[in-house]
């Protein structure tokens, strides 16, 4: 049996904003270091890096994994409630006191198929569900899943 083969499911790049620091290339060139088989990037509410990162993976021996850390509102995504939360990179939406305004939702593509839901998703975050982040809600989940 060989040595057990590990695979970030969760990284943040610089196309996360105040939350990821590696680039693309840099990240690519780590997994390839480190003999990964895989790597999947997963920035906040957009898919900026997608397709550069597909690319760079592309031209080494590294499968690219596509996906994204969503924002879900805890109503709809039309909802827009008061501001219960200060600053200081917190969410803000329709929380109690002390909570946070949406919850994360970490989404991995399995296919062309996914890839195209999660597009769906990540658009309609920006168009329809906009409230200080792009917020997606789990009837838009439900219908592209």
């Amino acid at each position: 049996m060989g040595q057990p083969q590990f695979v970030h499911l969760h990284v943040h790049t610089d196309y996360s904003l105040l939350d990821g620091a590696c680039e693309t290339s840099e990240l690519l060139d780590e997994a390839s270091r480190q003999k990964m088989p895989a790597v999947a990037i997963t920035d906040h509410g957009n898919l900026f890096a997608a397709a550069n990162f597909f690319y760079e993976a592309s031209k080494r021996d590294v499968k690219a994994i596509i996906g994204c850390e969503l924002y879900v509102a805890k109503g709809s995504r039309h909802d827009r409630g008061e501001k219960t939360n200060g600053g200081n990179g917190q969410d803000r939406g329709d929380a109690e006191p002390g909570m946070r305004g949406s919850n994360h939702l970490v989404l991995l593509c399995e296919s062309l198929e996914g890839y195209h839901n999660l597009i769906k998703l990540v658009s309609a975050g920006f168009l329809e569900g906009f409230y200080y982040r792009p917020r997606i809600d789990y009837d838009l989940l439900a219908k592209h899943s």
